[in-house]
């Protein structure tokens, strides 16, 4: 966990430097780094899906814990709503892996057009973090591991 937390920093170090400098060439000196855009885009949608990839073994994502919290007296219902969450992310990933995928063939067939990078690159991420997430959430239903859905915040 501590090199997927430092694996993003350097992708949020790297994205705030190239634009600190391509704004304080732009403004101060009239030219600017012209990568600097893809760089940074880039490294956003790959630090956002490394974290969000690594968010889910945790139970970092997004609860909806009102819903729930409401079944938590019935055992029964609770076991269903277990499976039925478990394949509803499985099921999301999946669709989410193959609009990813058809992206990537997509991108393989083209360049950036300032830094020269394969643009398969963009979906990439997307591809991969479903495929972790979906896999980790097939784990979970086929041990039939407890959710927890106390995530230490409070309910609205």
């Amino acid at each position: 966990m501590k090199y997927v937390q430092a694996l993003m920093a350097a992708c949020l170090a790297v994205m705030t430097g190239a634009v600190f400098l391509n704004v304080l060439l732009r403004y101060g000196f009239g030219s600017g780094i012209a990568a600097s855009e893809e760089l940074s885009r880039l490294l956003f949608v790959w630090m956002v899906f490394i974290g969000a990839t690594a968010a889910y073994p945790v139970g970092e994502h997004m609860a909806f814990t009102s819903i729930v919290a409401s079944f938590q007296n019935r055992p029964k219902t609770m076991a269903v709503l277990k499976v039925v969450i478990r394949l509803l992310v499985v099921a999301t990933c999946v669709l989410l892996g193959h609009g990813a995928w058809q992206q990537v063939e997509v991108g393989m067939a083209s360049e950036s057009v300032v830094m020269g990078y394969n643009t398969a690159l963009l979906p990439l991420p997307v591809l991969l973090s479903s495929v972790a997430i979906g896999v980790m959430a097939l784990k979970e239903l086929i041990q039939n591991k407890p959710m927890e859905f106390d995530h230490g915040v409070d309910m609205e």
